[in-house]
């Protein structure tokens, strides 16, 4: 059998330079579309992909951040809406709650030193935003012992007010005066409908029922 000819390398060899580049150029271009087409494509399609769904992820990401300060916002708002209106029934109640108004009055007046000579509560007054609680007191004590007894009446969460104060007696004990004392001390309750309708209208009807002591 005869070696096989090397008529092909014969004929690459006695190419010109010339062709010979082109010929690479052509094969360098070949590999490269193959390249292109068979690997890069397809990266770019995935990176392309990829930064579609990291901008879908980022804006989610700003959504939920955005309903997320709502919310704690929200819930901020209804915590201090919740404590306003815990503060607001402390100092205006929907019952009257007497009998704990008057054993306030009583427990503030013997801290201050006070002599509690009559406690007489008066009937209720209705307005059309409250009703007013008056409680009649004679107290006996001294001028500074007094002051004390308002002060402490003054920083009760429940709305009070100490009216029509009338002194009388002073005698004199040493530096001190002793005093006899008549006051108005005076809380509210919030209104039912009926009473506020009634404060509201007052040539209208009387309607059945009425608020609780």
């Amino acid at each position: 059998m005869a070696p096989p000819t090397k008529s092909s390398d014969n004929a690459f060899a006695k190419l010109p330079p010339a062709a010979k580049a082109g010929l690479g150029i052509g094969l360098v271009a070949v590999i490269g579309a193959f390249y292109y087409f068979a690997f890069h494509m397809g990266v770019t399609d995935d990176l392309q992909r990829a930064q579609q769904r990291h901008g879908q992820l980022q804006t989610q990401l700003q959504d939920a951040q955005a309903r997320n300060a709502e919310y704690v916002r929200l819930r901020e708002e209804l915590s201090q809406r919740e404590g306003l209106d815990r503060a607001n029934l402390r100092a205006l109640p929907a019952e009257a709650e007497t009998a704990s108004f008057l054993q306030d009055l009583n427990r503030l007046a013997e801290l201050s030193g006070l002599s509690i000579r009559l406690v007489e509560p008066r009937p209720e007054e209705p307005e059309e935003h409250y009703v007013r609680l008056p409680v009649s007191l004679r107290l006996a004590g001294r001028y500074h012992q007094l002051a004390r007894f308002f002060y402490n009446v003054s920083r009760l969460d429940r709305l009070i007010s100490m009216e029509d104060i009338h002194l009388s007696n002073p005698e004199n004990e040493g530096e001190d005066v002793n005093i006899d004392v008549e006051v108005l001390a005076t809380t509210f309750r919030r209104p039912d409908a009926p009473e506020a309708q009634a404060a509201a209208n007052p040539g209208a009807p009387p309607a059945a029922g009425g608020a609780g002591g």
